[in-house]
């Protein structure tokens, strides 16, 4: 049994809530983490009011340091994949594919972001800080993890955020074949 103790597990829902719980067993097999939580919010019935939960709420529920965040359909498979050297960062998911436009993925001063995704794993520094910053939703990266991990990016890493870069996400999970991760078992998986 792994102990994660700095970690709360949490997924947040307003429907099928047997997947939700069958995701969170599934993800709690070998590991003890410091909670677990599955927040069902029947008022949650978009992808916009989820987005906004999880950038606004999402810190509220989290009593350790970091949130693991994981959904009916992504969430840690091969727990003996784990790494501490996840710990080190404030955001940690899985990689994105190369955009196929010249706007996805990429900061408001043109950097291609290659991680992010929202099966996760976040700071708590990192939830409070994009949990009070008055911010737009962006066309292109419309979802939290494209607002946090691109579009609020520079401001986050100005107050001391650090991202994993590719070489680390690729371990941690995968929603996306690529090339960096063809072949390789993840910690923590995310249909597409």
């Amino acid at each position: 049994m792994i102990s994660l103790n700095d970690i709360t597990i949490i997924l947040l829902t307003n429907r099928d809530f047997e997947g939700a719980k069958k995701a969170m067993d599934k993800s709690c097999e070998q590991i003890k983490f410091g909670g677990a939580k599955i927040i069902w919010d029947e008022k949650c019935n978009s992808i916009a009011e989820w987005n906004r939960k999880i950038i606004f709420e999402l810190p509220r529920y989290i009593d350790t340091y970091f949130a693991l965040l994981i959904h009916q359909d992504g969430y840690v498979i091969n727990p003996e994949l784990w790494r501490d050297e996840w710990l080190d960062y404030d955001f940690i998911g899985a990689p994105w594919p190369l955009p196929k436009d010249d706007y996805s993925y990429k900061t408001p001063s043109g950097r291609l972001i290659r991680v992010g995704n929202s099966v996760s794993l976040r700071s708590k520094k990192l939830m409070n800080l994009v949990a009070t910053r008055p911010m737009d939703f962006h066309y292109g990266n419309n979802n939290e993890d494209g607002q946090i991990c691109v579009w609020e990016r520079d401001w986050l890493e100005e107050r001391g955020c650090k991202f994993a870069p590719l070489e680390v996400a690729i371990h941690f999970s995968k929603e996306h074949e690529i090339p960096e991760n063809k072949d390789l078992r993840t910690f923590a998986f995310h249909e597409t």
